[in-house]
């Protein structure tokens, strides 16, 4: 090799490795979801922007720009462009119509037992993802955009609803896959098992099929292209009765990370517990954050939270602020999780009319003092650290979940129903609302050893699931071995417990699936109610389903019995209760407390205290929270460096911050038509203030006890010029 190659090849290697290196570098902390052009009113400035759609988004009625020109919008403002669209459905009537291939293809929609079809939109089914339909999403939608220098992909909501299933495209797919003519899956439980498994299989198939074109392709032009998934969760997909592959992604190597799509259209969704069903929105937003960051967890993938400062159905502005909190409460209450989706749709959001009370028809955009908490709140998350801090209240008590959850929802088979996924909620909401911070398991995830590394106590039923590969047991009984303590509750008289699956063939005849995990750990057959030692750990079996601990008022008694005899005899400790939730996260401190728990007592906590729930930004000393409510603060009295001047809490993002021994300017940038208000340190009272120029100090805006200042102007996306001196 001459000296020239040799040279050559070492700066190429050179090259790459800082190529891969800034590639690796992940800049994007907050992103959101637009099917439009830059525009001053939705000007939120966030790190990145997700672009919907090639041609858009099929909800969005408006006069539709070209891609590119979108693209080109937003990065001359100095967002990260990536791109967004949906996989189960989308602005793809041209392949629908036969304008992509000649052929009409309207009969690939999924379809019901009516013959219905289930539409997202005009001319746009969800979409049953055959081989032909992949083939056209990479040509048509995939490939130009890596074309227009897109190297972040998000492909969202592979849905599959369980009401489907009947369209020739689906009969097709399933003698491909199975090997044998369709079954209706109304007829048996096994035929709804066989039904859903292929939903399943078909969207995990679709994913890795799209990404691994788009890696391979941005690879052939020299681009590290990443691929994400944003879904909902098992809880929410479960409840809604839709089938997506869920936990099952992490398997992928082409899947780069996830967003979880909690917000309070799913966490809205009413659930049991006590005997009463109702909306429990801050504590299904709890439990849907825990399932998407444990399905995750053990995989170290990227995890964007998304929250909604609004949501799909029309309500009142009252309305969502009040749920929106609470969202935006339970995403932060999990410190290992620090990227946000920070809202879907800012069009909507800005420009959109609603109602200004639930018993009136007056409609208007959104409020001022609305939109600047928002804004104070979105922009708090730019700041918003990792934290090794960890939730109040007793770790350790875990409930395993698995994406067969999916499987059973529908149709009712033998007249066994599991209303509004009450076996799952059951094991959760009686802990949940004693203040203890239960986290989910996934049964896919017990291979990997983080997964079951922090639990005391496992909660698991067959009622409402099946496991999907025997290996599970065996990491099940591995961890009961080394002293784990396992609650298994349930009757495993549901129709779904003799589908032929691995436990009742190729040589096994297990009645249940419950009766190989415990055969594993030395029980025969179908041991009754009781305890059982394997090795350094118990099973304690409970012949109860869970689904009786929610839908019947005062009757978990003697699961909470369970939980604290085995979370003492995992040396543990005693399990203590309480009805609040608090977390502090840099300056930031958290609170949630709970109604319906073992007390009506309300939070107060102390300190130099910013609500930042409240649009004037006030100073408290202590301040109280009541039960069913949130609190989000930032604390003065937790900052590091207090000579430092700097923005604490602020209703626009603060760029090119100059700091001078007697001064400290800076440039606020946020959205025309809305109010600004921020909270300044500085290391003593000003004698100036001005905005853009000119003077506004007022002595009334400055409090001495935190050494803050309080401003406020109408925002600019060109930005508003702030300047101090002392």
């Amino acid at each position: 090799m001459s000296k020239w190659k040799k040279n050559a090849c070492f700066y190429c290697l050179l090259l790459l490795s800082i190529q891969t290196f800034a590639q690796t570098k992940d800049p994007v902390k907050t992103t959101f979801q637009t099917s439009r052009e830059w525009r001053p009113t939705i000007d939120n400035r966030a790190d990145a922007v997700m672009i919907y759609g090639v041609g858009g988004n099929p909800s969005d009625k408006s006069k539709r720009i070209p891609f590119e020109e979108r693209v080109k919008s937003w990065r001359d403002r100095g967002y990260i462009t990536h791109f967004m669209t949906g996989i189960a459905w989308g602005e793809y009537q041209d392949y629908f119509t036969g304008q992509w291939d000649g052929k009409w293809h309207l009969d690939e929609g999924q379809v019901t037992q009516n013959q219905d079809t289930i539409w997202h939109g005009h001319m746009v089914p969800y979409i049953v993802p055959t081989e032909n339909f992949l083939n056209y999403l990479k040509e048509r939608h995939v490939k130009p955009v890596i074309d227009a220098g897109i190297d972040a992909i998000f492909m969202e909501e592979p849905e599959f609803w369980a009401r489907a299933g009947y369209s020739e495209s689906f009969k097709k797919e399933w003698k491909k896959y199975y090997g044998f003519d369709w079954r209706p899956q109304h007829e048996s439980p096994e035929n709804t098992y066989l039904s859903n498994k292929l939903k399943y299989w078909l969207y995990y198939n679709a994913l890795n099929e799209v990404f691994t074109f788009a890696k391979e392709y941005g690879k052939s032009k020299g681009m590290d292209v990443k691929c994400y998934v944003p879904t909902h969760s098992l809880v929410n997909y479960s409840q809604w009765k839709i089938v997506s592959p869920e936990a099952s992604l992490a398997s992928l190597p082409v899947v780069d990370g996830y967003i979880a799509q909690v917000w309070t259209g799913t966490s809205r969704e009413p659930n049991f517990f006590n005997g009463i069903e109702k909306e429990r929105v801050f504590e299904t937003a709890y439990l849907e954050y825990g399932s998407m960051e444990s399905m995750t967890a053990p995989t170290g993938r990227k995890m964007f939270f998304l929250t909604d400062p609004i949501e799909d159905w029309p309500r009142d502005w009252k309305d969502y602020k009040k749920n929106y909190q609470a969202t935006f409460t339970a995403q932060l209450l999990y410190p290992n999780i620090a990227d946000f989706e920070i809202m879907p749709w800012p069009e909507r959001i800005y420009e959109g009319l609603y109602k200004t009370d639930p018993n009136s028809d007056k409609k208007e955009r959104i409020p001022r003092h609305y939109s600047t908490q928002m804004q104070v709140m979105i922009n708090s998350l730019n700041q918003m650290p990792l934290s090794n801090n960890k939730l109040s209240g007793n770790e350790g008590v875990s409930i395993l979940m698995s994406n067969s959850l999916m499987f059973q929802r529908f149709p009712v088979h033998a007249s066994y129903d599991d209303p509004q996924l009450a076996n799952f909620y059951g094991l959760a909401l009686p802990f949940l609302k004693r203040g203890v911070p239960v986290k989910t398991v996934h049964i896919e995830n017990v291979g990997y050893k983080e997964a079951l590394a922090n639990t005391k106590v496992l909660l698991m039923t067959y009622s409402n699931m099946k496991p999907l590969e025997e290996k599970a047991h065996e990491h099940l009984a591995e961890w009961v071995k080394a002293g784990g303590q396992l609650i298994f509750c349930g009757t495993d008289e549901d129709p779904f417990q003799t589908v032929q699956e691995w436990w009742n063939t190729n040589g096994k005849d297990f009645s249940a699936p419950s009766e190989h995990l415990f055969g594993l750990m030395g029980m025969k057959g179908s041991p009754k109610d009781g305890n059982y030692s394997f090795g350094k750990g118990t099973v304690q079996i409970i012949r109860t389903d869970p689904k009786e601990f929610a839908i019947k008022s005062n009757n978990s008694q003697k699961l909470i019995k369970a939980v604290e005899e085995r979370y003492e005899k995992s040396g543990a400790g005693k399990l203590k209760y309480k009805n609040n939730y608090y977390l502090q996260r840099g300056p930031f401190e958290l609170i949630a407390v709970l109604d319906e728990s073992i007390s009506n007592d309300n939070y107060t906590l102390k300190g130099t205290l910013i609500d930042l729930f409240d649009p004037t930004l006030p100073i408290f000393t202590s301040k109280t929270i009541s039960p069913g409510e949130q609190g989000y603060f930032f604390n003065v009295d937790l900052i590091k460096d207090k000579t430092k001047p700097q923005v604490l809490a602020s209703a626009s993002r603060n760029y090119e911050e100059v700091r001078g021994k007697n001064d400290y300017s800076y440039l606020a940038k946020s959205p025309i038509e809305t109010s600004n208000i921020s909270r300044v340190l500085l290391p003593k009272q000003p004698k100036s203030v001005k905005v853009n120029n000119e003077e506004v100090f007022q002595v009334k805006n400055w409090d001495t006890k935190s050494n803050t200042y309080l401003i406020g102007f109408e925002n600019s996306p060109e930005g508003v010029k702030v300047e101090f001196q002392w």
